[in-house]
């Protein structure tokens, strides 16, 4: 166990990684935090034996169990008990918890697929000396365990798992990036549990059978307690005890516990059928048997809707490949990545994954950086360039620096915040919580309420009594709508990160899909960020390449970002500069240079109008006797132009900036210089307004002209100019005051505190940027403004789909509940309708979520 102090974002204290080692954290005048991972801990009735067993200890203040990462939060009094303490309790709940220190190993167990089963592994590696922390993981099916190798083996705790009723796939060391996930379906269908489900079921037949068709078979084979045993219902208790074993088991660790899961009501369920027909003869060996081999079935199918859920946070962990070709003293040589190291140089040939990040030292390729960007188009890359761990090398052979270790590169801060991502509860996720501590204690009581009161106000015989009292019970764990909001979560976030979005929290997709004003800064964000030649305007019978040769030569001394955007587009047309002699900068005007021994200026028309030029009478360039299209479009008086009333104000107008280029006998030329807008900005404001945003704002620093043309340009709804940033933070308080969720789009390194003020923050461009990932709540990986509003219907998508799940599996058990006293509902239909029928589908519907897509460059 660890300790550290230090605190961060309002209050989330510490916390281990979903790899790491449980941690203890505090800030200096608030209570310990423990943040324990607790990898079995996968389904309502795993965090709640959990959740029990902590709050023995005296000085817990608040326990938060989140099953969709297997993680437990943990807030206690320092002077009372401590991490240990917490840790063993867990323990003791049958979960392992990891920890620091010792041998850390991570086993596949692909059949722990709940929290009831990650509970059941927790109790079965808690009787296990030796063993530091365990940590299960029902949403990837990995069990993480740290254990002193003095005090207990590999072989023991696998042991341990498998006494649990769960068979270890694979093992691996706790680094390694192995999912633990089944290479096909199918091999749930035959694991252990499977195959005494379908014997199971065989002898469910065969009881069938003899109890209806064959019934002159059926004779008496003894009895018990006085009451007849015929071959039907041994046949059925024999199915109760093939297909029962689990169930029973996962009800003694709950019982022992004290906890109200659905395996102890499952197990009360087939001990009280058997209980009715051993003692009291009323022949309920079907009732029980067919709750066995149902639930059991649920069971699998639920295992099969959770390794759903499952691979979409595997694809992103297989991204990165195992091995990286090194090269060392000047040969290659194969190793693992966990080998390879800060400053190795990695040979990538085409068609290979990118091992690790680092900087293209030698080669030149195509990289597709979907896996990690989301960018659809390929990206040339060269001497000098940034690649990222997952990217895939199209065409050319690479050499790569390595810039980052293995646990430390992009692909992997991906797959860890998108885990972490799933412990922030949504608001939903708490209401449903809140509304399950008091759902499963009303329905068990109204269970016992209907099994006393039929028989007298509906006339019905006792026996059918206890079937009723035993359905109630069946559909009083509320699993289904525990779960439908985390797997919808995880299949959200797990959806956009394969699209280049990195949403950092449940609650941050909730409120993004909740949002109402989208505020967007100007520079990097609606425009590149990156000054530009637009417009090159030859005047006087001077040619385009004229104008930029004379403007290259004045400019290339120049360090202004406006010289250097000249000198950019020159280069970039081929065209070669003057001879330079006698630079001088003019300041706050412009330059002076002798080109090839005459005098030559560039800059604003002030200084031009001081050497005196009329400006107001400058003759255009034409082509063949017309009037070039650029100057046709700024001219409407033949073929001259008035500068100072007509051209420069309107690319001004445009938010660009004019320099002037020419002798001090002859104006050459016009150059506008601007920031480009993104050519994607447009399409994404207008498609934010279809999708339902109701306002767009533009936040910028730049003069009022500029900002004025930029949002007239992308269409932006208003627009505040010229603010401080602690005046962005002031105009998103005023937004957020009357509009209640506001978004912020920045860069996530300048305007972090807009990012930070707003309701959601999304930073642009984030991929390998540590400022970014960590400033803003959500990151758009490329410089692809068109994900915008994908996020934005991926979000409005899945907080369609939590509260489709919420209600409907409300609305489905509280509709069988109320219809059982009148005995229309069977009790394998509430198995196969109440618990494994509603799970099955809440999990169906969120992973729809997966099928939103981004398209480059749509709005």
């Amino acid at each position: 166990m660890t300790e550290s102090d230090g605190c961060s974002d309002g209050g989330a204290c510490g916390g281990a990684s979903a790899h790491g080692p449980p941690t203890a954290t505090h800030s200096h005048d608030g209570p310990h935090v423990a943040q324990l991972s607790v990898p079995e801990m996968d389904c309502p009735s795993c965090a709640g034996k959990v959740e029990s067993s902590v709050r023995e200890l005296s000085g817990i203040k608040a326990v938060d169990p989140q099953v969709a990462t297997g993680r437990l939060t943990v807030e206690y009094d320092e002077t009372e008990t401590d991490v240990d303490a917490i840790a063993a309790r867990v323990e003791a709940a049958g979960y392992t918890v990891p920890d620091d220190g010792g041998e850390t190993l991570r086993f596949s167990v692909p059949e722990m697929d709940c929290a009831s089963c990650a509970g059941k592994v927790e109790s079965a590696l808690g009787g296990v000396d030796g063993i530091r922390s365990a940590e299960t993981r029902p949403t990837t099916g990995t069990v993480v365990v740290t254990y002193d190798r003095d005090a207990t083996t590999e072989g023991d705790l696998v042991a341990a798992i498998e006494s649990a009723g769960y068979e270890v796939t694979e093992t691996t060391g706790e680094d390694d990036t192995g999912t633990g996930q089944p290479d096909e379906n199918g091999s749930l269908w035959t694991s252990s549990r499977a195959l005494k489900t379908w014997a199971s079921g065989v002898f469910v037949a065969f009881g069938l059978l003899f109890e209806f068709l064959l019934r002159g078979a059926n004779a008496q084979v003894g009895s018990v307690l006085g009451s007849p045993l015929h071959v039907a219902d041994t046949l059925f208790l024999i199915a109760v005890a093939t297909g029962g074993q689990e169930i029973l088991r996962g009800g003694y660790y709950s019982l022992k516990n004290r906890n109200l899961d659905i395996d102890l009501l499952m197990s009360i369920a087939i001990l009280g059928a058997l209980t009715a027909s051993l003692a009291f003869g009323e022949a309920l060996y079907f009732e029980a048997a067919t709750l066995a081999f149902l639930f059991s079935i649920a069971e699998l199918l639920e295992r099969y809707s959770m390794d759903r859920a499952r691979n979409s946070l595997a694809e992103l962990m297989d991204l990165s490949p195992d091995e990286a070709t090194v090269k060392r003293d000047g040969a290659e040589e194969v190793l693992p990545v966990d080998d390879v190291q800060v400053g190795d140089v990695v040979v990538i040939r085409p068609g290979e994954k990118i091992p690790m990040d680092g900087e293209v030292i030698d080669g030149t390729s195509a990289v597709n950086q979907a896996p990690i960007t989301g960018e659809s188009v390929p990206v040339d890359k060269t001497e000098g360039d940034e690649v990222y761990a997952g990217s895939i090398n199209e065409e050319g052979y690479l050499e790569v620096q390595v810039t980052a270790a293995a646990s430390d590169n992009t692909l992997s801060r991906i797959v860890q915040m998108v885990e972490d991502a799933q412990s922030n509860k949504t608001e939903r996720e708490q209401f449903v919580e809140r509304f399950s501590a008091y759902y499963t204690p009303v329905v068990v009581a109204f269970a016992v309420l209907v099994t006393l009161s039929s028989p007298a106000v509906f006339g019905v015989a006792w026996s059918t009594a206890v079937v009723h009292g035993l359905t109630l019970l069946v559909l009083a764990c509320p699993c289904a709508f525990v779960i439908s909001t985390p797997v919808s979560v995880v299949s959200g976030i797990t959806s956009a990160a394969k699209n280049g979005v990195l949403i950092k929290g449940g609650n941050h997709l909730e409120a993004m899909g909740d949002v109402d004003v989208v505020a967007f800064d100007k520079t990097g964000t609606l425009t590149k960020g990156e000054l530009t030649v637009t417009d090159v305007v030859p005047l006087n019978g001077n040619t385009e390449q004229g104008v930029l040769q004379c403007a290259r030569g004045l400019e290339q001394r120049s360090e202004h970002p406006i010289g250097e955007a000249i000198v950019a587009e020159a280069g970039t047309t081929g065209v070669e500069s003057a001879d330079v002699d006698d630079f001088e900068s003019i300041t706050g005007k412009g330059v002076r240079a002798d080109l090839d021994g005459t005098p030559h200026y560039a800059g604003k028309p002030g200084l031009f109008e001081e050497l005196g030029f009329d400006l107001s009478h400058v003759h255009a360039t034409t082509d063949g006797g017309v009037v070039t299209k650029t100057a046709q479009q700024l001219c409407e008086r033949n073929n001259c132009l008035d500068l100072l009333e007509d051209a420069v104000p309107e690319l001004q107008a445009e938010g660009k900036t004019v320099v002037i280029v020419g002798t001090d006998e002859e104006i050459e030329g016009i150059i506008a210089v601007a920031d480009e807008v993104r050519p994607e900005a447009k399409a994404t404001v207008s498609r934010l307004r279809d999708l339902g945003v109701e306002r767009t704002v533009m936040l910028t620093g730049d003069n009022e002209r500029t900002a004025g043309a930029i949002a007239r340009e992308v269409g932006i709804d208003d627009y505040q100019a010229e603010l401080l940033p602690d005046e962005k933070v002031a105009a998103i308080d005023d937004l957020v005051a009357e509009y209640e969720n506001v978004a912020m789009v920045g860069d996530g390194i300048n305007d972090a505190p807009a990012l930070a003020s707003a309701t959601v923050g999304v930073a642009m461009g984030a991929a390998g940027t540590d400022t970014a990932l960590e400033t803003a709540d959500i990151a758009l990986m490329s410089d692809d403004l068109s994900k915008l509003p994908y996020l934005y219907e991926l979000a409005n998508d899945a907080n369609g789909v939590i509260q489709q799940n919420i209600w409907a599996s409300l609305a489905v058990k509280a509709g069988l509940a109320l219809a059982v006293p009148f005995s229309v509902v069977p009790i394998w239909a509430a198995v196969l309708a109440g618990d494994a029928g509603m799970t099955t589908a809440v999990t169906g519907n969120a992973m729809r979520l997966s099928r939103v897509r981004s398209e480059s460059g749509d709005g």
